[in-house]
C-alpha cells in the first residue's frame, strides 16, 4: 500500500540579525518550491520581515505578527497553518520563519501536541542560521541562540567571510560541541538551498552514529547535549514504544527533542519515523523507503542536563544489550527498569 506523505514543515529559526530573511529570500528562488507556502513571525507592532521577503511562484507570504510564535501567537499558528491545506488543496510545503527570540521547541509542541496538526504535518528539518562574525558572542550571552542551536537540523553559518579563520574555526568547534548531530553548512556554499529543502530524514547524512554500535556521547560541560543510541539489529515497535515512553516519563523536564529512525520486526522494509518534542512524542508513522543502505535504529536524544548514563542503560535493556561483568546485586540495584523505591 502507498505511503502518502504529509505536509513537509521547514522552520527556519535563529537569533537576532543572524540573517534568516536573507537565507530565505535564497530558498525562495529554487525551482522546487512550487506550492510552497511561507509564514514571516514578527515581534512588535510594526511588522517589516514580510516585506523583505521576496514574492516567488513559491506561493503568498503569510504575515503572523504581534508575538512571537513560541507564546503569544501560539493559537493564532495553529489556526493559520489547519487553514493552509483548505485553502490550498495542492500545498505541499510550509516554511516559517521565527522571530530572533523565538524557542522553536514549543512550536514543534503546537504541532506535535494538535490531533489534527500532527496528521497534516511533518517536521522535515529544523533549520538554525548563526551569525559568523558575533555568534560565539551570542551564543555566550542569551540562551535562545543555544536553544535553537541545540535542537536544529541543520545549521548554517552565515557571514563566515566577514571574520577571520580562526573565529570561524573556534564557532565551528563551538556549534559541533553543543549539538554534535546537526549538519553544518556554509551560506556562502551554492548548494546550500537544496541541502536545506531535501528532508532531514530522507538525506545521506543521517543521524551521527556511534562507532561500537551501542551508544555515543558528546563529552563536554554544555547545559545542552546530545545522546545518540544505535542497535544494528531489528527491533519490536512494542520495545521502541515501550523505551520512549519510559524515557519521556522519567527525563520529560530535560529533554528538548527526540529523532530517529527504526528498523522494527513487523515492516523491515519501511522505516519508522519517530520524533518528539520534551514530554509529546508524535505518532510513529512507516516512510516509504530506507535512505541509504544502513538500517537498524538511530535516535538522537537532545536535552538540557541530560542523565546520559540512565538513558544509555534503558536503551541496552530494551534492545537486549548485556552488562557484563556486574554483579548480580549491583546489576539489580542500577537496572533501569527496576522499582525506583527499591533502588539504595
Amino acid at each position: 500500500m502507498a505511503i502518502q506523505r504529509p505536509i513537509a514543515l521547514v522552520i527556519v529559526t535563529g537569533f537576532l540579525g543572524a540573517g534568516k530573511t536573507t537565507l530565505l529570500n535564497r530558498i525562495l528562488k529554487s525551482p522546487d518550491l512550487t506550492n510552497t507556502a511561507v509564514i514571516v513571525n514578527e515581534f512588535g507592532d510594526v511588522s517589516l520581515d514580510h516585506l523583505l521577503v521576496e514574492q516567488s511562484e513559491a506561493g503568498g507570504i503569510v504575515e503572523l505578527a504581534g508575538g512571537c510564535l513560541c507564546c503569544t501567537v501560539r493559537g493564532d499558528l495553529v489556526d493559520l497553518l489547519l487553514s493552509l491545506p483548505e485553502n490550498r488543496p495542492t500545498l505541499n510545503r510550509v516554511i516559517i520563519e521565527t522571530t530572533g527570540l523565538a524557542d522553536p521547541v514549543p512550536l514543534l509542541q503546537s504541532v506535535i501536541a494538535h490531533p489534527l496538526l500532527a496528521r497534516i504535518y511533518r517536521t522535515d528539518c529544523v533549520v538554525t542560521v548563526i551569525d559568523g562574525v558575533n555568534g560565539s558572542a551570542t551564543l555566550d550571552q542569551y540562551e535562545e541562540a543555544r536553544r535553537q542551536a541545540a535542537v536544529a537540523d541543520r545549521i548554517v553559518v552565515s557571514k563566515g567571510e566577514l571574520g577571520s579563520r580562526e573565529e570561524r574555526q573556534a564557532l565551528l568547534q563551538r556549534l559541533s560541541i553543543l549539538n554534535g548531530t546537526a549538519e553544518l553548512l556554509d551560506a556562502t556554499c551554492p548548494s546550500v538551498t537544496d541541502s536545506l529543502l531535501r528532508p532531514v530524514l530522507d538525506g545521506q547524512r543521517m543521524l551521527v552514529a556511534s562507532q561500537d554500535g551501542h551508544a555515543h556521547h558528546n563529552h563536554h560541560h554544555e547545559e545542552f547535549q546530545s545522546v545518540t543510541l544505535q542497535h544494528c539489529a531489528a527491533l519490536p515497535r512494542s520495545a521502541v514504544e515501550n523505551f520512549l515512553d519510559l524515557l519521556v516519563s522519567q527525563q520529560s523536564e530535560q529533554i528538548l527533542r527526540i529523532k530517529g529512525l527504526v528498523e522494527t520486526l513487523e515492516q523491515p522494509e519501511h522505516p519508522l519515523l519517530i520524533q518528539g518534542v520534551k514530554q509529546l512524542l508524535h505518532a510513529p508513522e512507516f516512510l516509504p523507503r530506507w535512505p541509504d543502505d544502513e538500517r537498524g535504529t538511530r535516535l538522537v536524544v537532545i536535552g538540557r542536563n541530560l542523565d546520559k548514563n540512565y538513558i544509555s542503560r534503558l536503551f541496552a535493556a530494551f534492545t537486549g544489550q548485556m552488562a557484563v561483568d556486574t554483579p548480580d546485586r549491583t546489576a539489580l540495584e542500577q537496572n533501569p527498569l527496576s522499582i525506583p523505591g527499591f533502588r539504595r
